[in-house]
C-alpha cells in the first residue's frame, strides 16, 4: 500500500469502532483516485481490514457505486426489479441500449456513456427509474430518456462519487 493510501486508510479506520466499517469509504477513496476499484485497491482494502481479498471483492462487487472497471463520464443505471419492469423498464432498457449502441455493462466507444441494469433504485412508486451519475430520474419514458440524453451530451459532466 502506498504511504498516501495508508494514511487515508488509517484516517478512515479511526472514524469507526471496527476497521472493517471503513472498507466502503476506503474503496470509494481508491476509486476516486484510480477511476475504479482496482486489484490493488482490493488488496489494500483486505490489508487494511484484516479480510481476505475474496471478502473485499464480494463487497466491492455488491455495491452499484463501486466500479470494477473504468466507466464513462455519464453512468446511466436503470432499475430492473419487478416494480420498474411492470411499469415499462424493459421497453426503456431496450430503447437505451439501441440509442447508445451498447449492451448492459458496456461503455460507448467515445467513452462518454456507460449503461448498467441494476437492482432496486428504491423508487418503486415512481417507476421506471434511472440514475444518471448520482441524480435520479423517475417515471422515465423512452421519449423522456431521449430528452435527457441530449442534455447529457451537451453537458459532458465527470462522474462524481462521494469520498466517504
Amino acid at each position: 500500500m502506498s504511504p498516501e493510501r495508508r494514511r487515508k486508510a488509517e484516517e478512515l479506520a479511526a472514524r469507526y469502532p471496527r476497521r472493517q466499517s471503513a472498507l466502503i469509504p476506503f474503496l470509494q477513496y481508491c476509486q476516486e483516485q484510480d477511476g475504479f476499484v482496482t486489484r490493488q485497491a482490493i488488496r489494500d482494502g483486505a490489508e487494511m481490514c484484516g479480510l481476505t481479498e475474496a471478502e473485499v471483492e464480494s463487497i466491492a462487487s455488491f455495491y452499484t457505486l463501486l466500479f470494477r472497471q473504468s466507466v464513462g463520464k455519464h453512468l446511466i443505471q436503470v432499475c430492473r426489479t419487478l416494480s420498474c419492469m411492470l411499469r415499462g423498464a424493459g421497453e426503456l432498457q431496450e430503447h437505451i441500449r439501441r440509442r447508445l449502441g451498447v449492451r448492459n455493462g458496456e461503455t460507448t466507444p467515445d467513452g462518454l456513456f456507460t449503461y448498467e441494469e441494476v437492482e432496486c433504485l428504491a423508487a418503486c412508486d415512481r417507476a421506471p427509474c434511472l440514475q444518471h451519475n448520482l441524480m435520479f430520474h423517475y417515471n422515465v419514458t423512452p421519449d423522456e430518456f431521449d430528452r435527457l440524453l441530449e442534455t447529457w451530451r451537451a453537458s459532458r459532466p465527470a462522474v462524481s462519487l462521494p469520498a466517504e
